[in-house]
């Protein structure tokens, strides 16, 4: 199965008077890289964040913000009136004198402001925020794949056609392979006879016979073509709705490994319909490069 690497999930929740909420967004990266943000008072929650979103989503640049908003006992006990009004002077001078007497206070928003919890009781927020980050960790997880996997259906869609474009071009190769060394006989053939006739001699059958045999060794691309009639096939089969393991990494493999087959096949073959071919091959090898780096 085929899944894009951009997708954004959210979930919120409100225990023990407080509100949580865990946003997730992600984009594309070879590699799996979190950035975890979480509130001061849940700071010791980020390894284990980012830890959970690791299992869920494989491979992407992702960005986890966690919102923590203390209400009832919770913020009676922990909020620094020091702090808090340290915080809110600093915002009322940063506003202009004509605004500052129109101003109100998003006391949510204040007590965000790192410093203005104390830190006695974290340890207790701790345990009981927890399980339910974490939760709702899952939860945007599920969502972010939703959208990764909606995207994901119609980057395959874009796999299947570069797919049979190469097929189509490759079994044009296989059937005009055999028909290029029958074209170089006639070509040699001719040639050999214009610059002997000059002398009034002919061209032996059996030196005719030798450089051909020579070049259709030299140009053979049989092998070429069965490998990557090969992969190819592999190909297929790693973007089909049945594969359940992420397919990009495999996807970026099987292309650069298309693309040295079909290398090999120009820089055998001198014939140009084959080597037209090869250009249509490599074009669709190329988009799919292109869109493997946005597969998970």
């Amino acid at each position: 199965m085929i899944r894009s690497m951009t997708g954004f999930g959210a979930a919120t929740a409100d225990a023990e008077g407080c509100r949580f909420s865990v946003e997730i967004k992600s984009v594309n990266n070879r590699f799996f890289k979190a950035t975890v943000r979480v509130p001061e008072e849940l700071s010791t929650l980020e390894t284990e964040i980012e830890t959970a979103v690791a299992k869920r989503l494989g491979r992407g640049s992702v960005m986890v913000l966690v919102r923590f908003v203390p209400g009832g006992s919770v913020a009676a006990a922990e909020v620094n009136p020091d702090a808090a009004r340290t915080a809110l002077t600093a915002l009322l001078a940063a506003l202009p004198a004509e605004l500052r007497d129109r101003a109100t206070v998003d006391l949510g928003a204040l007590l965000a402001v790192p410093g203005v919890l104390r830190t006695d009781g974290v340890e207790q927020i701790v345990e009981m925020a927890r399980p339910i980050v974490l939760r709702l960790a899952d939860e945007a997880c599920t969502r972010v794949l939703a959208m990764r996997t909606k995207e994901g259906e119609s980057i395959a869609r874009e796999m299947n056609k570069f797919g049979e474009a190469i097929r189509t071009a490759l079994a044009a190769v296989g059937e005009r392979a055999p028909q290029a060394t029958l074209a170089y006989q006639e070509r040699l053939r001719t040639r050999m006879n214009s610059l002997l006739a000059e002398v009034g001699v002919t061209a032996a059958e059996q030196d005719l016979l030798r450089e051909v045999a020579v070049f259709a060794e030299r140009s053979d691309v049989a092998e070429e073509v069965a490998r990557l009639t090969g992969h190819l096939h592999q190909y297929e089969q790693v973007i089909s709705p049945k594969h359940a393991e992420p397919a990009g990494r495999t996807l970026d493999f099987l292309s650069q490994e298309m693309l040295r087959e079909a290398n090999t096949i120009a820089s055998k073959s001198q014939d140009v319909e084959i080597a037209r071919r090869v250009v249509e091959m490599k074009t669709a090898i190329d988009r799919i490069k292109e869109q493997a780096a946005n597969a998970e």
